[in-house]
């Protein structure tokens, strides 16, 4: 058996598919935890927390045994990245199709490499990181020959994500991935109801980070940048007030329990 075989029999094995369902799991909780931090400051304004995934891992950090629990989410995200290298790999020919899937990759194995990190001790990746490494990167990059456009051609490439993010979700393209013949009539609604909100609400805030890091790259600010946290708070200031912040909150709250029907129903 060739090494490639093998790879492909080690990607679709049993421990495999439970690694990565336990990371769909980690997602969820790392999702419903932003939601719930960014709740609280649109109702109570609380500035203690910060709604980010450095809030979310303090809050995690707090439980008892918080260490072993931030360990645990790191390594099934950790698992969560290398199925989407597997998807790049050994289940897609198209080219664009791969670039996808290695692009999942590269962003659930940095968030996994923050988690353990934070884990380790090192805070940096804490509360209200986000934020401050968002303003960094995009000073930097603002620093290069060409660095205006760069940011903005991130900033462009971000909402186009975002838009297929929502559009995905409103068209419920997400059945096509799940056992839906496994669910029963009421499980299968909720199921809808969770992935089309959610998917909608976190299509939203990617949106308004590619907004922010566009009008970051033309007033060539990187202050104007926005993390998680500070993109969240953005939306209280606009007409529709807090208001638009907790429905917001509330459905990624909502995307993160959809990351726990897809580690019960996803198709691996």
């Amino acid at each position: 058996m060739g090494i490639d075989a093998t790879a492909r029999r080690v990607a679709d094995g049993r421990a495999a598919r439970g690694a990565t369902r336990a990371g769909f799991v980690a997602r969820g909780i790392v999702y419903l935890l932003i939601g719930v931090l960014a709740l609280r400051i649109s109702f109570a304004g609380d500035e203690r927390r910060q709604a980010d995934r450095g809030g979310a891992l303090a809050e995690v950090a707090h439980q008892p045994f918080g260490t072993l629990l931030l360990v645990a989410l790191g390594l099934a995200l950790g698992a969560l990245a290398l199925w989407c290298l597997s998807r790049a790999v050994f289940r897609h020919d198209e080219v664009r199709e791969r670039l996808l899937w290695a692009g999942r990759f590269v962003f659930y194995g940095v968030v996994s490499y923050s988690v353990l990190a934070y884990a380790a001790g090192d805070r940096g990746s804490g509360s209200g990181a986000s934020d401050q490494q968002s303003d960094d990167l995009t000073a930097t990059v603002l620093g290069w020959p060409a660095g205006q456009w760069i940011v903005a051609a991130v900033g462009l490439g971000t909402i186009g994500a975002a838009g297929w993010i929502a559009v995905q979700a409103i068209r419920r393209a997400y059945r096509k991935d799940l056992r839906t013949s496994e669910m029963s009539p009421v499980v299968e609604r909720c199921v809808d109801v969770l992935g089309t909100v959610g998917g909608t609400a976190r299509g939203c805030v990617f949106a308004a980070v590619g907004v922010f890091l566009v009008v970051a790259a033309v007033r060539h600010s990187p202050g104007d940048a926005k993390g998680m946290d500070d993109t969240l708070r953005s939306f209280s200031h606009t007409p529709a007030g807090p208001g638009l912040l907790a429905a917001v909150a509330a459905g990624l709250a909502v995307f993160g329990m959809f990351s726990w029907a897809e580690a019960r129903w996803r198709r691996l």
